[in-house]
């Protein structure tokens, strides 16, 4: 018996066949592709196109094991499929190397974190031992004491920019919530969410915050707290935001202690630290929180983050909670307890001078790649504080999924983190160079110009090119 035969044919509204919208009505959003066309996402349908279905076991089966025999094959297939994915994993910033092996004899267990960190409950299978070792790790890299923090291992990085920016909403209730265009999607999210004035500043052709532009809006509503947002490392150009820069517009503006500022810093926030001629985020500025990714840099194999803010801070938010016998700040209730074992056992292992040759060794790979592209004649673009190249955006939707390139507009990038080898980056070239040969005719079809993104002594179009 083949289990997979049995299988229900799904409803017609979710059959997995490809589909077009000639009335361009798709209501779940249209994105405009590389070649000019548009490509649709139509929720509901493309995951039914590979989704393994659930099937209601027989009466026999665990007689025969016919059952646990498909799921096995199923779950190798999986596994050689991820193996696969892996291999052709440019555009998102994880960290993908990664062992821990040593770990695996924690997974019979329900570890929880449920409520404050540095509050015992009574639910006992906890991991709040750990978790306060890396918040204490993280607190000193940022420079702020031991009674003065406080903070949380989140589930994500998403979840430190909801909890820091609740935290400044709290702080400032009639504040507005100042974040540059170019900030990640999960600040204005936030600003949805909490029913917050959100204000768009511009950026500058590199992604950083246009301070010119922030003092301008700033000046127009002089009668509310600002509440920021500064990205160390923008989404896609991986661009830094001048916390210096920043804190010195607003105290020009007249905003001196009516100010929060946020430092969104979920991929570099981990690697500026370690990055020579760097600007220092530090809590002995005036910053209220920062939070970083522990699935990006760090290389942790579930999405997790860290949140750290002021201890002042949180006693606007904080609440007892008689059922946990502890209290709660956090955004979510039950929280993952494996994460922070996973975090403090890399942190050990690599600590910062660990890390250190791991981010030199980030930017030294970046820096090759752009050099390549350039001089395969593809426009590309390398913040000095990066570790993210920006390029033109290919032509073929089917190379961008191959190497999971994240695209927006004319341009998309690569995220080069501590997996990301040279020979992984030579063979992505060289596919490259020879998709782009065909894709132009070898120099017939001139390249598009991609000034408006990167700049125009970055573009190699024909327009640009020296």
């Amino acid at each position: 018996m083949d289990l997979r035969e049995k299988v229900e044919p799904l409803p017609e509204e979710f059959d997995p066949k490809e589909i077009s919208d000639p009335a361009g009505s798709a209501p779940n959003g249209v994105f405009e592709g590389g070649d000019g066309k548009n490509r649709e996402i139509v929720l509901g349908r493309n995951v039914h196109k590979m989704c393994f279905a659930i099937n209601e076991p027989e009466a026999d089966d665990e007689i025969t094991g016919e059952r646990e025999a498909y799921m096995a094959s199923v779950l190798a297939r999986y596994r050689k499929s991820l193996v696969e994915r892996t291999k052709h994993h440019l555009g998102y910033p994880y960290n993908l190397d990664f062992d821990y092996g040593a770990l695996s004899q924690l997974q019979h267990f329900s570890i929880n974190n449920l409520g404050d960190p540095f509050i015992e409950s009574n639910y006992g299978v906890h991991s709040r031992q750990f978790e306060v070792g890396v918040l204490d790790w993280f607190a000193r890299l940022w420079e702020l004491g031991r009674n003065e923090y406080w903070g949380y291992i989140t589930n994500c990085g998403t979840e430190g920019n909801l909890h820091g920016l609740l935290v400044g909403r709290e702080v400032f209730p009639d504040g507005i919530l100042y974040a540059s265009r170019e900030s990640h999607y999960s600040i204005f999210k936030a600003a949805r969410m909490y029913r917050m004035e959100c204000i768009k500043v511009d950026t500058l052709v590199s992604g950083e915050i246009d301070c010119k532009d922030f003092r301008n809006k700033l000046v127009q509503n002089k009668g509310k707290p600002a509440i920021v947002n500064v990205n160390i490392g923008t989404t896609v150009k991986g661009a830094v935001d001048d916390l210096d820069m920043v804190i010195q517009t607003l105290e020009e503006s007249g905003f001196r202690d009516r100010f929060y500022i946020h430092c969104d810093g979920a991929l570099f926030g981990l690697m500026m630290p370690f990055v020579k001629r760097a600007p220092k985020v530090s809590f002995k500025k005036p910053i209220g929180s920062v939070s970083v990714s522990g699935h990006k840099f760090v290389g942790c194999p579930m999405p997790c983050g860290v949140q750290i803010t002021r201890l002042e801070h949180i006693k606007v938010l904080a609440s007892n909670v008689e059922y946990l016998a502890s209290r709660d700040a956090t955004i979510m209730g039950s929280r993952n307890g494996h994460a922070p074992i996973f975090l403090w056992y890399t942190l050990n292992r690599k600590g910062y001078r660990g890390f250190q040759k791991e981010v030199q060794k980030c930017l030294r790979n970046a820096h090759y790649l752009k050099d390549r592209l350039k001089a395969a004649g593809v426009g590309a673009m390398l913040n000095e504080l990066s570790s993210t190249v920006v390029f033109e955006r290919p032509k073929d939707e089917d190379f961008v999924r191959r190497w999971q390139l994240a695209c927006e507009g004319n341009i998309a990038h690569v995220v080069v983190m501590p997996n990301v080898t040279i020979e992984k980056l030579d063979a992505f070239l060289n596919e490259l160079t020879q998709k782009r040969s065909s894709w132009y005719e070898g120099g017939k079809i001139p390249s598009p110009c991609i000034a408006a993104d990167i700049g125009d002594e970055n573009c190699l179009c024909s327009l640009h090119q020296k």
